[in-house]
């Protein structure tokens, strides 16, 4: 069972008020039912209480080969970050595919295309992470760029995280790009279900990125009223106040170190794996890595949707742990390999 998509007849449908899109179709058969959960995937979001929904997320079957998937998740942030985090949804997976192909194709000695096919198709798992890892830098490097020389919108002030998985047959290529973060829910030896988180939160107060933010004039440091929060300031003035060290736009404070390369990272799947979550801050500053993988597996078993089950427990503990605070907005995409 799984998502049933074509990349010659891509649709976009909403779910829900939220803003996470799956590219194709849900076939009947792909669902439990009649309560249409898709097998393959469960994405939610869900707004907070700060303003318009500000995260995006999305679902690409059959991105790169027939079995293939793209996920991402998108955490915006500023004025326009809700404009900046569904552009970056939108175009990202385009750019990631065609810095794919042109990297093959400028590493091929010939212009017959079904050779790069070929290669695209047969690379050997060290060698397709390589290629997919070049190809994600620049394509990250590619979306920034556009950002920045949009007519219309301004990315001065307002930016975008993003996490995204690609799933090529059983290899996994991760990229990172801010604060949120890829979680993976897999079976211990023991036989217990257990969390593995596959990114690491990119915020400044990580000591290699703040290394990287001063040597560049940045300056980092937390608020008096906020003492665990630190954030990226200009050098002679206390703004804009950015609490992650990497992110799509901002380009007041590119020049600073704040930058838009993703860290990127591999995994070969594994039989005991059984999913994958993405989730913004919103879910992991207030639900722990455990207690998300244990949510997800729990639904899954009783037939609920795992992705709306994360986002309702994070907007409880956020009243509970929180409750003179305004909750964030919640995003959660959940893919799970359904062979297992």
């Amino acid at each position: 069972m799984g998502l049933c998509a074509s990349s010659e007849s891509v649709q976009k449908k909403e779910r829900d008020k939220n803003i996470a899109y799956l590219v194709g179709d849900l076939c009947p058969k792909c669902c439990d039912g009649d309560k249409g959960i898709s097998r393959l995937a469960s994405l939610y979001s869900r707004q907070g209480k700060k303003g318009p929904n500000q995260d995006s997320a999305i679902l690409y079957q059959g991105f790169g080969m027939e079995d293939g998937v793209f996920c991402g998740v998108f955490d915006g942030h500023g004025r326009n970050g809700h404009i900046v985090s569904r552009l970056v949804r939108d175009s990202l997976p385009s750019l990631l595919l065609r810095h794919r192909v042109d990297n093959a194709y400028d590493s091929s000695d010939c212009d017959d295309m079904s050779s790069i096919d070929d290669r695209l198709s047969s690379a050997s798992s060290p060698e397709l992470f390589d290629e997919w890892k070049e190809a994600c830098i620049s394509a990250f490097k590619a979306m920034d760029k556009e950002l920045e020389l949009h007519p219309k919108l301004n990315s001065f002030h307002s930016g975008t995280t993003a996490v995204t998985i690609i799933k090529q047959g059983s290899d996994l290529i991760i990229s990172n790009l801010g604060d949120s973060r890829a979680v993976l829910g897999t079976i211990s030896e023991e036989g217990y279900l257990k969390a593995v988180q596959l990114t690491t939160d990119l915020k400044p107060n990580v000591p290699h990125e703040a290394e990287r933010i001063r040597k560049n004039n940045g300056r980092v440091f937390a608020l008096r009223d906020q003492p665990d929060i630190q954030r990226v300031w200009l050098p002679d003035t206390n703004f804009p106040g950015l609490a992650m060290a990497r992110a799509f736009g901002d380009f007041e404070l590119k020049n600073y170190g704040v930058i838009a390369i993703p860290q990127v990272s591999y995994r070969r799947l594994r039989n005991r794996d059984q999913f994958i979550v993405l989730a913004t801050d919103g879910v992991w500053d207030v639900l722990s890595n455990e207690q998300v993988v244990k949510i997800v597996w729990s639904s899954l078993l009783k037939g609920k949707e795992p992705s709306k089950a994360v986002v309702k427990a994070a907007v409880r503990e956020w009243k509970r742990k929180y409750p003179s605070h305004r909750v964030d907005d919640c995003s959660v995409a959940c893919i799970f390999f359904d062979d297992r």
